[in-house]
């Protein structure tokens, strides 16, 4: 049976998106302030963009790169909708955390991100977590360079406002 160009594009898109989808789950989560739902409809949306386009990946120098762009836009467009009312419950639902991890410091760091404005949020997590440069993180956000190292400033305070000497306590034990 002979393959189409059809089959191709689905397989490498389908490769595509196996190999980054967790990557996008991981970003999407602290953009989110952890929420897991909310995340994973940020990636589904993602990667169905990422499916439109797929065709022309061949003009886009990093494939995982430009999802990481399309991620953060999509949860920058999220956040400017009138209809995005949901907000989180204070008590979280008892979910059996992995065995190593610090469950504390990390609920403790998602609740310090979710105070941020999201745009906040959305430069620390390209920066930080991405290890994006200024000039990559103005481009997906669409701002200026020193935009960007104005906000990163300011939410690296705000976050270290919000955590006080409870970070260092944390990391301590």
């Amino acid at each position: 049976m002979r393959q189409t160009h059809a089959d191709g594009y689905a397989d490498g898109y389908l490769d595509f998106a196996a190999n980054r989808a967790g990557h996008l789950f991981r970003s999407a989560c602290l953009l989110t302030s952890g929420d897991t739902h909310l995340a994973e409809d940020l990636v589904q949306e993602t990667l169905g963009r990422m499916y439109v386009v797929w065709g022309r990946t061949s003009k886009i120098d990093n494939p995982a790169g430009y999802a990481q762009t399309v991620l953060v836009r999509v949860f920058l467009s999220h956040q400017r909708r009138r209809s995005n009312r949901e907000r989180p419950i204070a008590d979280l639902p008892d979910v059996m955390g992995e065995a190593g991890v610090d469950s504390t410091l990390r609920l403790t760091l998602l609740d310090a991100l979710g105070r941020l404005a999201p745009k906040d949020r959305a430069v620390l997590v390209l920066r930080y977590w991405e290890d994006r440069s200024i000039e990559e993180t103005a481009y997906v956000m669409r701002a200026t360079s020193s935009s960007v190292r104005t906000r990163s400033v300011r939410a690296l305070a705000k976050l270290r406002e919000l955590l006080g000497g409870t970070l260092a306590e944390f990391a301590a034990n």
